[in-house]
């Protein structure tokens, strides 16, 4: 069962970035940039948030940084995670054992946030739908949505 959900998932992350940059020629892609800037900056101030910001406009805090592995971008890896918007409404939540997925088959924002961390880390990323799934709705996920997960880097296997 384990390995399904883990396979579902992945699949899940894989194809929404797969079919996001397909349909771009059809439909221009919104620019929510300045918008979820304005949205992750309220949602640090409003929660007394101390966060770091990367060159891409991914927010992220590091509760704790591991002592184990660090992964690169390719790296296959275990992670526990909630995932919700600013509202604080919970879109998707892993098992406390975590899901095993590859981060270059990922939205941007993991592909990036979760190699900050190494085995044993734990944190949040923020990411801006840029990041995340872009412009387009996916599944329960509105378009532009700024992406709030709490992760927990078990393992890079």
């Amino acid at each position: 069962m384990k390995k399904l959900l883990a396979a579902l998932f992945s699949l899940t992350l894989f194809v929404s970035c797969v079919s996001s940059e397909k349909d771009t020629a059809s439909e221009p892609e919104k620019d929510y940039r300045e918008q979820n800037e304005q949205e992750i900056r309220d949602y640090i101030a409003k929660n007394n948030l101390t966060a770091q910001r990367t060159e891409s406009g991914l927010y992220y805090i590091i509760n704790e940084a591991g002592t184990g592995k660090q992964p690169t971008a390719s790296s296959n890896v275990t992670v526990a995670y909630t995932g919700s918007f600013t509202s604080g409404k919970t879109f998707d939540q892993s098992s406390s054992a975590g899901i095993s997925f590859p981060l270059n088959q990922v939205i941007k924002g993991w592909t990036e946030g979760i190699p900050l961390f190494k085995e044993g880390g734990s944190g949040t990323l923020l990411i801006p739908s840029h990041l995340g799934y872009g412009s387009r709705s996916n599944s329960s996920i509105p378009g532009g949505s700024v992406l709030i997960f709490d992760v927990k880097l078990i393992k890079v296997n």
